[in-house]
């Protein structure tokens, strides 16, 4: 299965109390920071809620 490189580049002030707990639930705590999850359904439709905050890289 693939993975996913999920690093949030813009920070949450301002943003939705959605956008938050989406960002939190990915496991990112604070600006330029990357996790790494496998490349599901789920994850993907949460990165796609919060697409303008995080960049997303395949790692192989």
């Amino acid at each position: 299965m693939s993975k996913l490189k999920i690093t949030q580049v813009r920070s949450v002030i301002g943003r939705p109390q959605k956008h938050r707990r989406v960002i939190e639930s990915l496991g990112l705590k604070r600006n330029q920071t990357s996790v790494v999850h496998n490349d599901t359904p789920a994850i993907r439709g949460m990165v796609f809620k919060v697409r303008h905050l995080v960049t997303v890289e395949e790692v192989k």
